[in-house]
Parts: C-alpha cells; sequence; structure tokens
C-alpha cells in the first residue's frame, strides 16, 4: 500500500516532535493515542481498541508493540520497522512487554513521556503502564506534545481536508434533494455515507447526530430516526473525512408551513458564523472566536439558548470522535496560527418551544483571514412540502 504522505514528510514530523522532547527534558515518548501513530508513521488501524504502544526515542528511533492482528496492519501502512507482538493469551502482561521494548532502547533510568489521554489506555490499561514502569524509569504526562504539533497543518493534509470539505459539500447536496415529507431519516443518511463513499471518502469518526421533530434539540446521535413529517424541522450535524482527515457541515432543513420564528433563529446563527470567521485570524486566541459567536447571540436575542462551545479544531481522527482539542469555549488561550483548521458551529436549543437552528462549516486559518474548505447555506434550506 501506498503510504498517505511521503516518507521525507514523517520525517520531518518526528524530527519536530524530538525537537519538543528535548526542551521539555524528555528522552522519549510512549505513544498510544491513534491519530498520533497515524501522524508519526502512516501506522493506519482500528486496533487501538486493544493494549497497544508505541515508543519514539529522542533520537528519532521508533519501535511498535502490538498485536498480531495489526503486524500486516503496521508493516503495509506504516514507515514503522521494528513492530513487536504480544500474544493474546490468559496472564498477558503487554505493558511489561512494552517496558522491555522501551529497555532495548536504553529507556532505563531515564525521563519519558506518556500520551495518557487516548481512548485505547483505558484507566485500567494506564495502571497496569504505571506498575509496569515503577522503578524502571521516570514517567511524566505529555499527552499534549504531538497534539500540539498536529494543530498546524502541512500542504499535503490542507489537500486531504479540502477533498473531505467537497465530499461534505456533495453529502449536504444529497440531504437537500431527499429531505421531503414522507422520507425516512434513516434512508437520507444512508444516501449521503454512500455519496461520500463512492467518492474515495472514509467513514467519519463519529456517527451523524441527526433527527427530526423535538430531536433537533438532542446533538449527540441516538437511534431511531423516524419519517419527516409535513411540517417538520430537521437536523444535520455530518462529516465526510478523506484519508481521516475530516470535514463537517452543520444545517437544519424546513418542510411545510414555516415558523417565522426560525427565520429569525436562523438569520442569528448566520449572523454569528460570519462573526467568527470574522475572528478566525492569525494572532487571535481561540476564546475571542467564541466571544464573537456568543456576542453575535446574546445581541440576537438568544441568550441561555446557546451552547458553552462553538466548535473544535479539525485534523486527522479516529473513532470515538471527529472532535479534536482545542474546543472554542470562554477564554481558551491558544493563539491562532496559519494552516489551523476549525469546525465553527453555531446552534440555537430553545426547550420550551421545541424549536432548533443550526449552521456551521469548516475553515483553514489563513495569513489573512480564513477560508471555508466546506459550505453551510446562507439562505433557509425549505424541503418539498
Amino acid at each position: 500500500m501506498a503510504l498517505h504522505f511521503t516518507r521525507d514528510e514523517f520525517t520531518q514530523r518526528r524530527r519536530s516532535v524530538c525537537d519538543d522532547m528535548a526542551k521539555a527534558g524528555l528522552d522519549g515518548l510512549l505513544i498510544f493515542r491513534q491519530e498520533s501513530m497515524y501522524w508519526l508513521s502512516g501506522y493506519d488501524t482500528s486496533g487501538y481498541s486493544m493494549f497497544q504502544g508505541m515508543y519514539l526515542r529522542a533520537d528519532g528511533a521508533l519501535a511498535l508493540l502490538t498485536r498480531s492482528a495489526d503486524l500486516r496492519q503496521a508493516r503495509l501502512t506504516s514507515v514503522i520497522e521494528d513492530i513487536r507482538i504480544w500474544t493474546d493469551r490468559e496472564g498477558a502482561d503487554p505493558a511489561g512487554e512494552l517496558r522491555d521494548m522501551v529497555a532495548d532502547y536504553g529507556g532505563r533510568g531515564r525521563r519519558i513521556g506518556v500520551e495518557y489521554h487516548a481512548y485505547g489506555l483505558t484507566a485500567q490499561r494506564g495502571k497496569s503502564v504505571d506498575a509496569a514502569f515503577a522503578g524502571f524509569c521516570e514517567l511524566v504526562d505529555a499527552s499534549d506534545l504531538v497534539r500540539l504539533l498536529r494543530l498546524v497543518k502541512s500542504p499535503a493534509e490542507l489537500a486531504y481536508l479540502r477533498q473531505a470539505g467537497r465530499l461534505v459539500d456533495e453529502a449536504c447536496a444529497v440531504s437537500r434533494r431527499l429531505t421531503v415529507p414522507g422520507a425516512s431519516v434513516g434512508a437520507v443518511y444512508g444516501e449521503m455515507i454512500n455519496t461520500i463513499m463512492r467518492g474515495d471518502g472514509d467513514p467519519s469518526a463519529s456517527r451523524w447526530p441527526m433527527g427530526r421533530g423535538e430531536e433537533v434539540l438532542l446533538v449527540r446521535y441516538h437511534t431511531g430516526h423516524g419519517t419527516v413529517a409535513p411540517r417538520d424541522q430537521v437536523q444535520f450535524e455530518i462529516a465526510a473525512a478523506y484519508r481521516h482527515y475530516h470535514a463537517a457541515l452543520m444545517y437544519v432543513i424546513l418542510t411545510g408551513e414555516l415558523d417565522p420564528r426560525h427565520h429569525h433563529m436562523f438569520d442569528a446563527c448566520a449572523t454569528a458564523l460570519d462573526a467568527c470567521e470574522a475572528a478566525l485570524l492569525p494572532g487571535n486566541t481561540v476564546g475571542q472566536v467564541f466571544a464573537a459567536h456568543a456576542e453575535a447571540l446574546t445581541k440576537g436575542g438568544y441568550a441561555g439558548h446557546f451552547l458553552n462551545a462553538c466548535g473544535y479544531t479539525m485534523g486527522a481522527t479516529y473513532p470515538p470522535t471527529w472532535m479534536d482539542w482545542p474546543m472554542l469555549y470562554a477564554g481558551e488561550p491558544h493563539v491562532l496560527a496559519p494552516n489551523m483548521v476549525f469546525f465553527l458551529h453555531m446552534i440555537l436549543l430553545n426547550s420550551d418551544t421545541g424549536l432548533s437552528m443550526s449552521l456551521g462549516e469548516t475553515a483553514i486559518v489563513t495569513e489573512t483571514g480564513c477560508e471555508p474548505i466546506s459550505h453551510a447555506p446562507r439562505q433557509l434550506l425549505i424541503g418539498a412540502g
């Protein structure tokens, strides 16, 4: 299989991590996030639901401990040369075998960072790692070291993100055509996913929050979607992935006789989205973007009806979520830089009226502003009624 990035780019990424390890006084890094493994080496698997760990030494040497089911996965998708297998068996001690692998790389007595914030490193597995390395070396929480370097995207990454944006726009067009009274929401969902997969995309890292009627007040996926009513509101929060790089969209399609309050809510969301994109500038903080969102929706009369976050950075992510950090919330201090990518979502939820409205799209921070790579409608969407 061809790598999705050049070997030179992987080498540069590892060099950047090693530079930051040196600044932090680390002799190595234990990596458990699948996103980090993919970014550093190309290793592409869903096997992170089981124990596996990667070790990056300060000089760039790289090794992987995984299961037999992922041996060929690692060989075919990555630049890793030292791939070791722990054996599934009663009484297996993969954390101990990880320690032994680190020992082979001179890790005894060293100061080693750990990606504790990883979906595959459950609390139980994290405790087993701490126990196995106790007395062997000093472990330091370094969960953010690779994550922060992943924030600014390379030209190759941006190309994948733009392709994901094209695919999610195509999925949106399908929903606009098929969301009519009597349509099965699940069937619409399925046709949208088919469009992405036919475009050589990937399944998104999260299930899409979709619903109709009062279900639009739910911003998480739930089962049982029902059928579009003659007068309805249908929520879409969707994403397409291309080589695991995600672009998202959020919008509502209405059917039948319109409630004037929907018009007002849509206008407020559109104003807020424009304000956020105007604030998505190099030198501004992530918190300033949220402040633009909160100010616009409060001025629109919706204080108490919007969420405490209005987006997050986007990139290559694996299930269970396409969300990545930093999130757009009050006071978030991270400074924006060119080639960061964010999904901005404006969400209004009124539990008193049962009405909802949302609008969101994904944009790249540029030298002078931002470049939307998915495109939320700037007019209210009305299905045939």
